[in-house]
């Protein structure tokens, strides 16, 4: 009689056969280092062997071996990863222990159905279909026992790599490359480290917090501390996380890695494979390492996406959606916790996004991943939260004495009169005079360029304008325009570079963006966005701070405040800030910036705050759920409530060029590559706005106040809309008169 593991897993594979593909995967994650704990390498070596023994049933076997393809019969036939558990002999174990967590993870490698639910009400069809092999007794008892380990560290760990190698078996792709580049890579730009870097040096193997100014290197310290190992650089914002993969593969003075990209570093979000196409389709980007004509850009997407490549540069939500412990997230979590984790300004996430990043890392360090928080600020409360879910962080912070900044305070509304007056200043006295306005919404800040576009001592080929409800190619010219504009020196590298220029922005310049502006003007939001903001105007310390160079204005638009289902403000934040800063007049150093951080968002100053209360209730709930209640699909970190436009102005103005692309993406003989290429294109003409505007949007529609476009199809089942609006290269996104605003537009 035959062994279970001489059938066929697929017509051209016998299980045992596809079992040994998942060990030599799992051997070649243990070489790597990844896995430091034995009992869990045995047991899984164990679940690798049994988890398709069930596929040697009759019925799957007619079905795997006919010419024809034949769809699974649920009356006659049981899933495999159930029918697998009967074909495991407990005595092949040291204790009943090991037995149930190697049931728990072959039992639940699939979620084709409840398998307690099939067990209960199918197990005289299980021992039918299993009649030909020696079966052992699935008691009643099993789904009280195996609850007992679902959550156990080593149960996790074994279904973690036994979803990796078995998807990574199936699918014909490598589990794990090696990083064997970075500390070389990082040695090659002959830099001399710094404190900070050394810091991260020397501490690669622990757990860490540092915080830095602006301009200190954190990218090459979260590197450094993540040596040659797979790790994490996480970031709040994708324009973040593109300039830095950039940086690492593309950048022909900073470049890292000069071969191999495809198994070495990956960019991990939601536009991904759209970023592989425009930077390859980008002349100008010598993308590191490839062949273009023979990339498969594709797969390399898919690679990352597959947790395959050894760096990735990423957002939180491609990582952190496995605290709601969906079926299958241990494989995430399995990875993550044989990794190094970078999370870079951890102060630019609202509530919830710290709960599930704080209650993530908590678990990830518990199953022996590596953490590294490195910020430009860090408010104590945060740093309390972060010290009671991680004990033993080590913290050190880095400032230099140079004086970047001089600072005034004033308790009233942002002043265009006051930019005015600096900008004919500066031009009369011909020095820096490179200005940056930030306000905290979208509608402020087109305001003020309007007001200063009026004014007639300002140059109109010196006013711009940059937020994020400009289409994806106008904002991409800008951000271009903006970088090149904001450099710190001349082409020459060493003498300061003078120009006239006001440039009117929202958060967005926060921290994506590597700008050195001579003057800021800007809106309070609280005290950790204003030091990000500080941190745009004399980035490198080389610029005058005898004089005002930082215009902080105290008064905004009570509605930005957090009331109801209204605001992105905190009122009680926004309070302390405000009074920490007082009236201040004069230089500020980098410590009394640290300072102000300390002392005042603290958890008692906090813990009446809408924030902190927020936060609190976010983790309770964490904690709360229970393994595989909730699906992945049904899953979102982020309350995105937006919808993907094209302005009407841009598509009357472009309409050929649309229909064209569309056409071609819509036709048969396009495939996926060309497909995502042309889509490329397409967003080119997009933008992304609040829900609320679409639906306006079609209620006007519907009661025949607005003009009707047909939606632009790019596919069987996405489209993007063409919104009826006022629209320019200037001003960007505005509402039409039909449209009611409920919710401040912001970043």
């Amino acid at each position: 009689m035959k062994k279970p593991e001489e059938y066929q897993a697929k017509p051209d594979k016998t299980i045992k056969e596809h079992s040994l593909e998942l060990l030599r995967e799992l051997e070649r994650i243990k070489n790597l280092g990844y896995i430091d704990n034995e009992k869990v390498y045995e047991l899984t070596k164990k679940a690798c062997w049994f988890h398709d023994f069930g596929k040697a049933n009759a019925e799957f076997q007619n079905r795997v071996m006919s010419d024809k393809k034949i769809r699974m019969s649920l009356e006659r036939e049981v899933y495999h990863n159930i029918l697998s558990i009967f074909l495991i002999d407990p005595k092949a174990f040291d204790s009943q222990e090991d037995y149930y967590k190697v049931v728990q993870a072959v039992l639940f490698h699939h979620d084709y159905a409840d398998p307690y639910e099939v067990l209960k009400d199918k197990k005289d069809l299980c021992k039918s279909l299993l009649k030909n092999f020696t079966c052992y007794p699935v008691k009643h008892s099993l789904q009280y026992k195996l609850n007992m380990w679902t959550e156990d560290d080593q149960v996790v760990l074994i279904k973690g790599l036994l979803h990796k190698c078995d998807y990574s078996a199936s699918g014909g792709y490598v589990s794990e490359y090696p990083n064997d580049f970075l500390e070389s890579g990082l040695d090659r730009l002959g830099y001399q480290w710094n404190d900070l870097q050394n810091f991260c040096i020397k501490n690669r193997n622990e757990n860490i917090i540092a915080v830095a100014q602006t301009g200190m290197g954190k990218t090459e310290a979260g590197l450094l501390w993540i040596g040659n190992h797979k790790g994490y650089f996480v970031l709040p914002l994708r324009t973040s996380i593109n300039a830095i993969y950039h940086r690492i593969v593309a950048d022909q003075k900073k470049k890292i890695v000069t071969e191999k990209l495809d198994e070495r570093v990956a960019l991990l979000h939601s536009s991904s494979l759209s970023y592989y196409l425009g930077m390859m389709e980008n002349s100008k980007t010598e993308m590191t390492g490839i062949d273009r004509e023979d990339f498969d850009v594709e797969e390399y997407c898919n690679r990352g996406l597959k947790h395959s490549i050894p760096l990735n540069i990423a957002t939180m939500d491609q990582l952190f959606d496995f605290v709601f412990k969906y079926q299958g997230y241990e494989l995430k979590l399995t990875t993550l916790s044989y990794s190094k984790i970078v999370i870079d300004e951890i102060q630019m996430y609202d509530s919830d996004l710290l709960a599930y990043l704080v209650m993530g890392l908590k678990r990830i360090c518990e199953l022996g991943g590596k953490i590294a928080i490195l910020t430009a600020t860090l408010a104590p409360f945060v740093e309390d939260q972060l010290n009671k879910a991680i004990p033993g962080l080590i913290k050190q912070s880095f400032y230099d004495n140079t004086l970047r900044h001089n600072m005034l305070v004033k308790a009233e509304e942002l002043s265009v009169s006051d930019i005015i007056n600096q900008y004919e200043n500066n031009k009369a006295l011909e020095q820096g005079n490179k200005i940056l306005v930030i306000c905290n919404t979208v509608k402020k800040a087109q305001e003020i360029y309007e007001k200063l576009s009026e004014a007639d001592t300002v140059s109109k080929d010196e006013l711009f304008l940059l937020h994020s409800k400009f289409t994806r190619g106008d904002r991409a010219e800008k951000e271009a325009a903006i970088k090149d504009f904001g450099k710190t020196y001349d082409a020459d590298d060493q003498t300061v570079d003078i120009q006239n220029g006001i440039w009117v922005s929202t958060s967005l310049v926060e921290a994506s963006l590597d700008i050195d502006f001579d003057y800021l003007f800007t809106e309070l939001q609280d005290l950790n966005s204003l030091l990000q903001r500080l941190g745009r105007c004399n980035r490198k310390g080389v610029k005058p701070t005898e004089v005002t160079n930082c215009f902080v204005y105290t008064v905004i638009n009570e509605n930005l405040f957090i009331m109801d289902n209204r605001g992105f403000i905190d009122r009680d934040i926004f309070n302390i800030s405000k009074e920490a800063l007082g009236n201040w007049n004069g230089p500020i150093t980098e410590a009394e910036k640290l300072a102000l951080i300390n002392e005042n968002l603290t958890t008692e100053k906090l813990k009446n705050s809408n924030y902190y209360q927020a936060y609190i209730e976010k983790c309770n709930w964490i904690a709360t759920i229970k393994p595989y209640q909730l699906k992945q699909d049904d899953i979102k970190l982020r309350n995105i409530l937006t919808a993907e436009i094209i302005p009407s102005p841009v598509f009357d103005a472009h309409r050929e060029e649309i229909l064209e692309l569309a056409e071609k993406i819509n036709h048969p003989q396009t495939n996926t590559k060309e497909k995502m290429a042309l889509k490329e294109k397409l967003y080119a003409y997009s933008l992304s706005v609040e829900s609320y505007h679409a639906k306006n949007y079609e209620k006007a529609k519907a009661r025949g106040e607005a003009t009707v476009y047909t939606p632009i199809q790019i596919g069987r089942f996405e489209s993007i809309k063409v919104l009826e609006c006022q629209y320019d290269d200037l001003l960007g996104f505005r509402k039409m008169d039909f449209q009611t605003i409920r919710k401040a537009e912001f970043f």
